[in-house]
C-alpha cells in the first residue's frame, strides 16, 4: 500500500517506522530538525519489543511531493487537525481512506466536515511513545496496538487492507465491530489521565492513593454517563476493566498531555477533558470531575498558547 503518515511524532513515528521497515510504501509527512533527521539518516525507533531504523520512501513536509495514495494516517496533536486537514487535500484520491490516530472521539467529524465523509473512518491506537531527539521514537510502554473501522461498521476493502498492511508489519491491529464505543473505551481512559496532568505526578503515585483513585473513578463513570446519552453504550465492567489497565502500567508513566501540560506546551485538553465538559453540556449530563480538571488546567493551557504567537 502507499500510506502517508501526516505528524511524525511517538504514535505516527511507530506505526510509520513499522509500516515502512515491512516494506510498505511509506511517505513521513513532517518537519523542522525532526524531517531533517529522518531525510539524513533514517527514523530511529527505540522500543521495549526491540530498536530499529526505518527508511521510508520519502520524507518531506510538502504533501504535493507525495500525491495520492491508499490511505493517511493522521498522528498530529489534535489542537493542529484543522490546518492538518488543509494541508492533505494532496494526499487524497477517490478511494483513499483518511484514519485518525489522534486521542478524542471527535476527530473523525472535523475530517468528514473538512475533506468529505466518504474518505473518513474512524480509528484509535494504544502506545505510548515520545520523540526523544530528531529522527528518535521512543516506545516506553503499552503493546503497539491499532484499531480502525469503518464510521458505519460495515466492511471494507480499505479497512481490511490496512488491517493486513498492519499485520504484516508486527502490529496489533483490529477491525472494530462498533469504531465508535471504541473509541469512547478509550477516551475514556484518557480523559482520566488528566488527573496526571493536574497532580504532575506520574501514573505509580495517583493510582496508589485513595482520594486520587476514586477522583479516577468519579471521571471514568461521568464519561460513561455522557456517552450513553450520546447513543453509546458502554459496557458496565469499563470503568474496572480501565483501573486494571492503568495498575499494569510501569509506575513511571505518563500521558502526552501531562507531558505537554509540564513541559508548558500547548496540550490536547481541549479535545480531552475540555470535550468531555462540552459533551456532558450538550446532552445535560453532569460532569463535575471533568469541569473541576478542566478548569485547574485551562490557566496554564492558554498561557501555553499565547506562546504561539
Amino acid at each position: 500500500m502507499r500510506i502517508a503518515v501526516v505528524g511524525v511524532g511517538g504514535v505516527g513515528g511507530y506505526f510509520g517506522g513499522q509500516l515502512a521497515r515491512a516494506g510498505e510504501d511509506v511517505a513521513l509527512i513532517a518537519r523542522g530538525a525532526h524531517l531533517a533527521a529522518i531525510q539524513a539518516q533514517g527514523l530511529r525507533v527505540e522500543s521495549i519489543a526491540g530498536d530499529f531504523t526505518a527508511h521510508p520512501m520519502i520524507a518531506t513536509d510538502d504533501p504535493a511531493e507525495v500525491g495520492p495514495v491508499d490511505a493517511v494516517l493522521v498522528a498530529v496533536k489534535s489542537w493542529q487537525l484543522a490546518a492538518a486537514a488543509a494541508a492533505l487535500r494532496p494526499l487524497l484520491g477517490p478511494e483513499t481512506a483518511v484514519v485518525p490516530l489522534l486521542n478524542g472521539v471527535e476527530a473523525p467529524e472535523q475530517l468528514a466536515v473538512a475533506l468529505g465523509r466518504t474518505h473518513i473512518l474512524g480509528g484509535l491506537c494504544r502506545i505510548s511513545a515520545a520523540i526523544v531527539a530528531p529522527g528518535v521514537i521512543r516506545h516506553t510502554a503499552v503493546e503497539p496496538t491499532v484499531i480502525l473501522g469503518e464510521l458505519d461498521n460495515q466492511p471494507s476493502v480499505r479497512a481490511t487492507a490496512l488491517h493486513v498492511a498492519f499485520t504484516r508489519a508486527g502490529v496489533t491491529a483490529v477491525i472494530a465491530d462498533d469504531i465508535q464505543r471504541a473509541m469512547w473505551e478509550k477516551f475514556l481512559l484518557i480523559t482520566t489521565w488528566g488527573i496526571g496532568a493536574v497532580t504532575r505526578v506520574p501514573i505509580g503515585a495517583w493510582r496508589s492513593i485513595p482520594e486520587t483513585r476514586a477522583l479516577a473513578e468519579a471521571a471514568m463513570r461521568e464519561v460513561v454517563a455522557v456517552a450513553l446519552a450520546h447513543g453509546v453504550a458502554l459496557s458496565e465492567d469499563l470503568v474496572a476493566q480501565t483501573l486494571a489497565v492503568f495498575d499494569s502500567l510501569p509506575a513511571e508513566t505518563t500521558a502526552s498531555m501531562q507531558r505537554d501540560i509540564m513541559a508548558g506546551r500547548p496540550s490536547e485538553l481541549e479535545a480531552q477533558n475540555g470535550a468531555v465538559v462540552r459533551l456532558a453540556r450538550a446532552v445535560r449530563v453532569p460532569a463535575p470531575t471533568h469541569r473541576f480538571l478542566y478548569a485547574s488546567l485551562l490557566p496554564q493551557e492558554r498561557q501555553a498558547r499565547r506562546g504561539l504567537g
